[in-house]
């Protein structure tokens, strides 16, 4: 990724840039995490279902085209996502960025190691049960037209199916930190400041003692 800042001779010169994923199933608490971890820990926060929403709104030939597989709860193209990543971390002088809701699969993570030729220091895994998060979606009322039913247990099915395949590509190069994000917010936030807190030292056990637990749909 052209992340670059001048040095003083007027050189470009590469800039560091810290990243964690934040992912986890819908209505795991992952933006309502990501805005006390940014606010406590100095990230800046990019919600990759935010942008996605942002380039719908801007009503461009993409979005149309984001907002067609998106009601149908599919997964964004890989190379348009990373894309419009990139674009929101070019534009911004940050070097540390929680990205919540990516990746979603393993192509995503492909796109992004190729692209960027980065990798997240860890991968924050917000691990919660699905009738609890099928509850709070049902419950936000944020007037998203994804929020339904139907669209919320395609969502469901999409993510065992694409994204645990991640979770386990990360844990076998022990990125993961796995949180329970079934219980209260300020729980969550509890064991969530713990990993951030201890950095890449924390937790670290051999991968095979930190098997994800499959969503039962």
């Amino acid at each position: 990724m052209d992340l670059h800042k001048e040095d003083d001779r007027g050189s470009a010169k590469q800039k560091k840039v810290k990243i964690v994923f934040v992912i986890g199933g819908p209505g795991s608490g992952k933006g309502t995490q990501c805005k006390r971890i940014a606010q406590q820990f100095g990230y800046t926060h990019l919600s990759v279902g935010e942008i996605l929403r942002q380039e719908i709104s801007s009503g461009s030939e993409t979005g149309s085209m984001i907002q067609k597989i998106m009601k149908e709860g599919k997964l964004v193209p890989s190379d348009v996502t990373v894309r419009l990543l990139q674009q929101a971390m070019q534009g911004i002088n940050s070097d540390k960025f929680l990205i919540d809701g990516f990746p979603r699969n393993e192509e995503n993570v492909k796109a992004f190691e190729d692209l960027t030729k980065m990798e997240p220091e860890f991968v924050l895994y917000l691990d919660c049960p699905q009738d609890e998060m099928e509850k709070r979606l049902l419950s936000r009322n944020e007037g998203r037209e994804d929020d339904n039913v139907e669209t919320i247990r395609k969502r469901f099915k999409v993510f065992m199916e694409s994204t645990l395949p991640t979770i386990e590509y990360y844990e076998s190069k022990g990125k993961i930190r796995k949180v329970d994000a079934g219980k209260s917010v300020d729980e969550v936030f509890e064991s969530i400041k713990v990993i951030f807190s201890q950095g890449k030292d924390y937790n670290k056990v051999p991968p095979s003692r930190h098997k994800c637990k499959c969503l039962i749909l």
